[in-house]
């Protein structure tokens, strides 16, 4: 399966933004499909993840309350309000089949930058 993420931008704190997941050469609904973001000199982090059904959502706490992870048909959405100026990041999408292993599947990053 390829990824292709988009909806970067820049934003002001406070402000929103959703990226897209586009997920094509093989059905996605076998899937669990997740976001992930690095920031400038640190480690990629895990930011939220969804089951193949849309039931099960994840997410790492310092986003709880602010984005919200989505997905419809071949494309997954992660909605992000009340920005600050942390979540500044590539942000990429990932993906796996089933569920609890390892994301295999790796989408180009999108830049997600929030001006203070």
């Amino acid at each position: 399966v390829q990824l292709q993420a988009s909806g970067g931008g820049l934003v002001q704190a406070g402000g929103s933004l959703r990226l897209s997941c586009r997920a094509s050469g093989h059905s996605f609904r076998s899937y669990t499909m997740a976001w992930f973001r690095q920031a400038p000199g640190q480690e990629r982090e895990f930011v939220a993840e969804i089951t193949s059904s849309g039931s099960g959502t994840t997410y790492t706490d310092s986003v709880k309350g602010r984005f919200t992870i989505s997905r419809e048909k071949n494309t997954g959405y992660l909605q992000m309000n009340s920005l600050k100026p942390e979540d500044t990041a590539v942000y990429y999408c990932a993906a796996q089949k089933g569920y609890g292993g390892h994301f295999g599947y790796w989408g180009k990053g999108t830049q997600v930058t929030v001006s203070s």
